[in-house]
């Protein structure tokens, strides 16, 4: 593939994953094959398994840039009572006694074409050698095009009319989401909350021929080396290898500020009124920072009626220059009360006066 060939538009990964949940579920649909379009990191294979373990069924996932030709078509053997060969089927394949699940074929354009050859026909016939797959499953194939600077053999026409294709990219609010559902380092949350251009520099790392760059992967890394024990030494030395010796001289520095500026613990602590006043941010990515340490400490009732506080307060916080105060509230008020619903605490911020008070303005608000 010459150029960026992908004359779809991008989809987030959440939408993506929602419309395979949808597939799955129609019988007509999940005949035909799809495929996964996106950059290194982009949770391809991760939505795959999590739709599978939504629907309850089985997945079968198959990385085709480890396994040989022989690993799908079989091994072949001599049986003397039907004085032939015949094909012996591989056992990871489903059965008849799996009757649906999900079958996924990972680095299919990195795989080599020998290999190919065997993936394209469970593709398309459902079929190789001997082998049938069930009527219930669904093939779903995922890979990088050549412009993701990726190893990659081009898909031929014929291959290409018989899948629907999703072009998936990196969406900042799609991968905030999976964060606070992982929960990730804070910190990790608020840089990427104000500077999004920096989760993924795939091509700005192709253009400048550089091996290190930044990518969703890699944040996971780096959010994973904040929360471990490492010396501060230590930290560096692995989230400049992850990210590249310029993205983690930057997130550094913004990390330094993040923790001078706002002491979520003290926060917590303080008395509402001025005393709270006085410890709020004053620049955008102590904004973020507070708000996303906020998330990260409120684990219970007490906790949380307590940051609704805090947030209720943000509008009085003395900033150098102008922030997006009432943004950050809303974005704020938002997830605290999308995180109460999942841990069975959202009587805690209905009954808070201080979510009252925010829902009022809104509502007044428009």
């Amino acid at each position: 593939m010459l150029g960026n060939p992908m004359n779809i538009p991008p989809v987030s990964i959440a939408a993506a994953k929602a419309a395979l949940v949808e597939q799955f579920a129609d019988p007509v649909l999940r005949r035909r094959a799809t495929m996964l379009w996106g950059p290194r990191g982009v949770g391809k294979s991760s939505i795959v398994a999590q739709v599978a373990a939504q629907q309850g069924v089985p997945l079968v996932d198959l990385r085709l840039t480890t396994i040989e030709p022989v690993d799908i078509r079989g091994a072949i053997y001599a049986d003397d009572t039907q004085g032939k060969t015949v094909w012996f089927p591989p056992e990871f394949l489903p059965g008849a006694d799996q009757p649906a699940g999900i079958l996924f074929l990972d680095e299919l354009t990195a795989a080599d074409q020998r290999l190919q050859i065997s993936a394209y026909s469970l593709i398309l016939d459902r079929k190789v050698g001997h082998y049938r797959l069930p009527e219930g499953w669904l093939v779903v194939a995922a890979g990088n095009a050549s412009f993701h600077g990726a190893v990659s053999h081009d898909m031929g026409t014929a291959l290409a009319d018989r899948l629907f294709h999703f072009n998936v990219q990196t969406v900042i609010d799609a991968f905030l989401d999976h964060a606070l559902a992982q929960r990730f380092a804070p910190e990790v949350m608020a840089y990427l909350r104000v500077r999004p251009d920096r989760l993924d520099e795939t091509q700005a790392q192709l253009a400048a021929d550089h091996l290190v760059g930044a990518s969703p992967r890699g944040w996971e890394d780096v959010s994973n080396v904040l929360k471990s024990g490492l010396s501060e030494a230590a930290r560096r030395l692995f989230v400049q290898g992850r990210i590249g010796a310029a993205n983690a001289a930057e997130f550094f520095g913004v990390l330094r500020e993040l923790q001078s500026a706002t002491d979520v613990v003290r926060l917590l602590a303080a008395r509402p009124g001025a005393e709270t006043v006085a410890l709020l941010p004053r620049t955008l990515d102590a904004l973020y920072g507070m708000v996303y340490g906020l998330l990260a400490a409120t684990r219970d009732a007490p906790t949380l009626a307590r940051a609704l506080e805090i947030i209720d307060q943000l509008p009085e916080s003395r900033s150098d220059g102008p922030l997006p105060v009432r943004e950050a509230q809303t974005l704020a008020m938002e997830l605290l009360l999308r995180q109460a619903l999942e841990a069975g605490l959202e009587t805690t911020v209905l009954d808070s006066p201080a979510y009252r008070r925010y829902s009022e303005q809104r509502a007044r608000g428009g």
